[in-house]
């Protein structure tokens, strides 16, 4: 077993969220807050780089989502229990028990789903959105037809009941995400082997909680975005959104699904992969910079 990785010159706590859940929090710097939440299948430690890089001029607070890393993992036979819903109050809890009442919220992949219902919940909290690669909820969903679909399989797979998934996963876990680190970093030169290594191990013991956590973005978040959609829902703050060019490839256009819930949007493509964060933090430590500085134009639902 891999040890436990660590931001150099964060503070670490075990602090409540929604429910009692405990989440593993790294926090540093000084400044206006930012609070960043990492992707699949990682940890808090994914915003390393880029944490170094805010520090200066930010308060930056890096929790593990519930169901990861270090923090706890509680049964999720309840569909809310890893609703984004539910990790969003994780969030906002947690900002607030740190005495921070108003945050950007910069979120990559499945945390950047968690940022999107926070700013949908909690307005009055977020300043700012930063998306890193993903779609919502309900426009993911979508666009996912025929072959090309073949490339989010990993959706449908831990969309199914709860059993065989998680059975399926388990008996072959280090190469099940080991396959997407290697996939979605296709130069193999973004992690050391001791990061490899600690990212597979992490997600090897939070099997369980990792499908929850997709399997209610197959449900309950899906439901969740539909109801928004329904009653003309949009996120009130300045939102950002860096992404690859999956729509080349899926036949969408990510800017306009975007701007249908965040009337105040900048789209910024990258020709970094999925890992941007590690890959290119300067593109990303700026790309969050530069969104903090945006004036608010916020809309009322």
């Amino acid at each position: 077993m891999t040890s436990r990785l660590t931001i150099k010159a964060f503070d670490y706590q075990a602090i409540p969220g929604a429910n009692g859940v405990n989440l593993n929090v790294a926090a540093g710097g000084s400044g206006p807050a930012v609070v960043l939440l990492h992707g699949f299948p990682q940890t808090h430690y994914m915003w390393r780089h880029v944490a170094a890089r805010l520090a200066d001029d930010h308060t930056v607070v890096i929790p593990d989502l519930r169901g990861y890393g270090a923090s706890d993992k509680p049964d999720g036979s309840d569909p809310a229990t890893y609703s984004k819903r539910t990790m969003a109050q994780d969030i906002v809890t947690v900002a607030s028990a740190l005495g921070v009442d108003r945050f950007g919220l910069v979120g990559h992949d499945r945390g950047a789903l968690v940022a999107v219902r926070a700013g949908l919940d909690h307005p009055a909290v977020v300043d700012y959105l930063g998306i890193l690669d993903v779609l919502p909820t309900l426009d993911t969903w979508a666009v996912l037809r025929g072959v090309d679909a073949k490339v989010a399989w990993h959706l449908y797979l831990m969309a199914q009941p709860i059993g065989l998934p998680e059975k399926m996963i388990r008996a072959v876990a280090p190469e099940f995400f080991g396959s997407f680190l290697d996939a979605w970093d296709p130069g193999g030169t973004t992690f050391t082997p001791e990061e490899r290594a600690y990212y597979i191990d992490s997600s090897v013991a939070a099997v369980d909680s990792i499908v929850a956590d997709y399997r209610a973005t197959a449900s309950i978040d899906l439901e969740m975005d539909r109801v928004n959609r329904e009653r003309g829902a949009q996120l009130a703050m300045p939102v950002g959104v860096i992404s690859q060019d999956w729509g080349s490839q899926l036949g969408f256009d990510a800017a306009s699904l975007w701007r249908a819930w965040a009337p105040d949007l900048t789209f910024q493509p990258t020709a970094s992969g999925h890992f941007m964060a590690e890959e290119n933090p300067d593109e990303i430590a700026t790309f969050i910079t530069t969104l903090a500085t945006r004036p608010s134009a916020r809309v009322t639902n």
